[in-house]
């Protein structure tokens, strides 16, 4: 089966607390002088995909970049799979693909890329694979999976790859843009990437 953008929801996770970052808000820290998650929106809509936000704090200034605001509906920051329960519940796609705000830079097949994985594996959540290890908050899921996630958040589990043990998935090879996954968990990590800027 091919999967159409059309059944996909690019879903921008920024509900965590930034705690390496002072308690900032890292979808709207400025990375060469713009927010990044103005960034990764720009990139996203060159792939054409819809997308929604994932946010906790400052709702109204991330609806203000013209796309729909989720917020977990577990409090207390719960972690990515709190937000990716939430938009599973929201979207009408038959899929989410989840990335998160403080990696500045996707390949410009980013979004290709799951849906080829798709067509190969068919599996209900696709991650990607960086070479070296699994990067589990860039990945593609199945949005049926609602129920088990659900299941698994109310036992009080709260660790993504745990999750996607539970369930067939399948890498996403990103191995010759690795550097894509670099992102920013501290001000070193911010100008270390601007420095890194074409």
């Amino acid at each position: 089966m091919t999967l159409a953008l059309a059944d996909i929801t690019a879903v921008i996770l920024a509900g965590g607390q930034g705690r390496r970052m002072g308690g900032e808000d890292k979808g709207l820290l400025e990375l060469n002088g713009r927010p990044l998650i103005a960034s990764l929106i720009e990139q996203l809509e060159r792939q054409a995909v819809d997308i929604v936000i994932n946010a906790n704090r400052n709702r109204q200034r991330y609806r203000d970049f013209g796309y729909p605001v989720i917020s977990d509906e577990l409090t207390g920051f719960q972690g990515p799979l709190a937000g990716i329960a939430s938009a599973l519940a929201a979207v009408d796609s038959d899929y989410i693909l989840i990335l998160p705000c403080d990696g500045p830079r996707l390949a410009d097949d980013y979004v290709a890329r799951f849906v080829a994985a798709h067509a190969q594996h068919g599996a209900a959540i696709h991650v990607a694979f960086d070479g070296e290890r699994l990067q589990p908050v860039h990945a593609l899921i199945r949005r049926d999976l609602l129920a088990s996630l659900e299941e698994f958040l109310a036992a009080g589990e709260r660790k993504i790859d745990r999750w996607y043990a539970l369930h067939d998935f399948a890498e996403v090879d990103f191995s010759d843009c690795a550097e894509m996954f670099g992102n920013i968990n501290s001000p070193d990590d911010r100008a270390r990437l601007e420095q890194a800027a074409p």
